[in-house]
């Protein structure tokens, strides 16, 4: 069974965008958004400073396995966002979402099934899969 919210949420999509039906509007106000989410993020480290960035080479041993890799990779993350910066970035994140959607309904692509599939490939072929 298809899930309902990510089917709900392209329907509403599909009624909510009236102005920028065009591919090119959808495909520019995606690039836009990441964009925004790129700026949010920048904004709580240098504006806030909420959450900082402290970021060096990474120390990876030479002789450890694909699948040991993980634990040692640094975020470069100190810190959580603030109330005001993580509604901020939700916000950001949404309208991304929204304008992922809406590009979905102009190309007959089904969300929930676009992260069915990769869920399934992630889970088939997991960290081997991102190469």
């Amino acid at each position: 069974m298809k899930d309902l919210i990510c089917d709900e949420f392209q329907a509403t999509v599909s009624q909510c965008l009236v102005r920028h039906k065009s591919i090119i509007d959808v495909l520019t106000k995606l690039q836009e958004t990441v964009s925004r989410i790129n700026r949010a993020i920048a904004k709580s480290v240098t504006l806030c400073g909420c959450v900082e960035v402290n970021a060096k080479k990474q120390q990876i041993p030479s002789d450890i396995s694909l699948q040991e890799l993980s634990a040692y990779m640094n975020t470069h993350l100190k810190g959580n966002l603030c109330p005001n910066c993580r509604e901020v970035l939700e916000q950001e994140l949404g309208n991304h979402l929204f304008y992922l959607a809406a590009l979905c309904n102009l190309l007959d692509l089904n969300l929930y099934d676009v992260f069915v599939e990769e869920n399934e490939k992630l889970s088939t072929l997991g960290i081997y899969s991102l190469s």
